[in-house]
């Protein structure tokens, strides 16, 4: 956006508003992601003790995984949560640039006019 035309305190107005926008934005979306991957991973609440699912656990020596040659596959449901995630960041990317390709396709098609 220009702002030239504004003065400097219209200019800082505009951009904190910008930012608190962009803020909430991504407190939503964050909030979003939190609750489809806590809805779609963790469905057993049957007991106050963590499942063996739920634990990640490391003998005392290998608590240190710098030390690991090969890295440890992680619980199920914990890699539920990086699938979830790692789809939901995906499709938030894809869904972005689409999103900019659409745009820049309007502005061409505005110039044209």
């Amino acid at each position: 956006m220009d702002f030239s035309a504004m003065s400097p305190a219209e200019q800082a107005h505009m951009n904190r508003i910008i930012e608190r926008k962009q803020m909430q934005d991504f407190m939503r979306m964050y909030s979003s992601l939190v609750e489809r991957c806590f809805n779609s991973c963790c469905n057993d609440f049957t007991s106050k003790a963590l499942s063996s699912k739920e634990v990640h656990f490391y003998p005392p020596n290998l608590r240190d995984r710098s030390v690991l040659t090969k890295p440890i596959a992680p619980p199920p449901q914990e890699q539920c949560v990086l699938n979830c995630t790692d789809k939901f960041l995906k499709h938030s990317e894809r869904v972005g640039a689409r999103f900019a390709e659409h745009n820049a396709e309007m502005m061409g098609a505005n110039m044209n006019k």
